[in-house]
This record gives structure tokens, C-alpha cells and sequence, in this order.
């Protein structure tokens, strides 16, 4: 084995032993976050940003959705622009989560100063030092994370770009698993119900 493929091999290990220790999941495609929290019994929120109108915001900006509060946060302030969430100076962008949320995902990229897309690497750190690194090329690019015991209560998204000029780290969207409606709860349970005797 050469040297290349055993450090690679240990970097995979601790990878996956911080991760067990952390209980934290990060997955990188929106449809698989989507039938994972959903799986484990959670709906999903969405923050499109719509609400915020376009301009410059001192920070933090806080907003709310389905009893999700978040908190936004970056030096230098806040910048919005048609549905698109970003820091006003190529700075890290920091989330807070009120409550704390068990998943958490976005489409989350790079942009020039003019909100135009560029490729980054986007590094999206959870309070727990948990990390996930992604090359973004497009605005639906996707990270998220699912915990499966301490809730989420932020996390810091980082972008660096691949040529010259600045980058900014920007959010289209922003999911939050949430816990169903009672009566979505009921219908849950009639659907468990029905696959139990299905199964006989």
C-alpha cells in the first residue's frame, strides 16, 4: 500500500469516528436529506429568503419560519438581493437556530460582489467543530445535516473561491425538520398501521 493510499485511509477513519461521536450525518444531495429526515419522522421547513427585501442589513438579522427562529450574522452586515441570502463583505456567514433543529440543510454557494455565481468551496462548520466540504458550482448545490442526538443550534458557512477576486457565501434556501401537525401524526400513524398489516 503506498503512503498516499494509508493516509487516505486514516483520514477516512477519523472521519467516520468523529462522526459517530458527534451523531451528526452530512449529506450532499437534497433528495436523499429529503427522504432522510422524513424517514425519521420530521417535516421540513423552508426559508426561501423571500421576505427579506433586497439591501444591505446591519448584523445579526434575525426571521422565522414554522417556529424556527434563525439568526443571521456576519462582520461587516447582511446582504439580500431577489431571494438570495448573503454576507455584505466576503466574510463567514453564521446561522443560529432557535430552537435548536435536528436537520438542517440549504443550497449554498459562492457569489462575486455582484451576486453573480462562481465556483467555491464551501465549508459549512456545526457548533461541534462537525464539518462538511464541498466543491459548489451551482445555485442548487446542496449540504445538510441530520443529528441524531443533540439538536442543532448553528452553524458557519465558509466560501472560498477557485480564482481571483473576492466570494461571498451565499444561501437560496434554508430547510429545518420540524415536527408534524397533529393531525399529520395521525395520518402517520394510520400509514404505519396499514404497512404493519400489509406485512402479515
Amino acid at each position: 500500500m503506498s503512503p498516499l493510499s494509508s493516509l487516505i485511509g486514516a483520514f477516512a477513519c477519523t472521519a467516520i469516528v468523529s462522526s459517530a461521536q458527534a451523531a451528526f450525518i452530512a449529506i450532499g444531495n437534497q433528495a436523499i436529506w429529503n427522504q432522510f429526515v422524513t424517514s425519521n419522522g420530521w417535516q421540513i421547513a423552508t426559508e426561501n429568503f423571500s421576505g427579506v427585501a433586497d439591501g444591505f442589513y446591519s448584523s445579526p438579522l434575525s426571521g422565522s419560519t414554522s417556529g424556527v427562529t434563525w439568526t443571521a450574522s456576519a462582520s461587516g452586515g447582511l446582504y439580500a438581493q431577489g431571494g438570495l441570502f448573503s454576507t455584505n463583505n466576503p466574510v463567514q456567514l453564521d446561522f443560529t437556530f432557535s430552537p435548536g433543529v435536528q436537520g438542517v440543510g440549504g443550497n449554498i454557494f459562492g457569489t462575486d460582489i455582484s451576486f453573480n455565481l462562481v465556483p467555491a468551496i464551501i465549508q459549512i462548520t456545526l457548533a461541534d467543530g462537525t464539518s462538511y466540504v464541498n466543491y459548489a458550482t451551482s445555485a442548487t448545490d446542496f449540504a445538510g445535516f441530520y443529528s441524531t442526538g443533540a439538536a442543532i443550534a448553528s452553524m458557519s458557512i465558509q466560501a472560498t473561491g477557485t480564482g481571483s477576486g473576492s466570494v461571498y457565501a451565499t444561501v437560496d434556501n434554508l430547510y429545518f425538520t420540524v415536527v408534524p401537525a397533529p393531525g399529520a401524526l395521525a395520518l402517520l400513524g394510520l400509514a404505519g398501521l396499514s404497512a404493519a398489516a400489509r406485512r402479515r
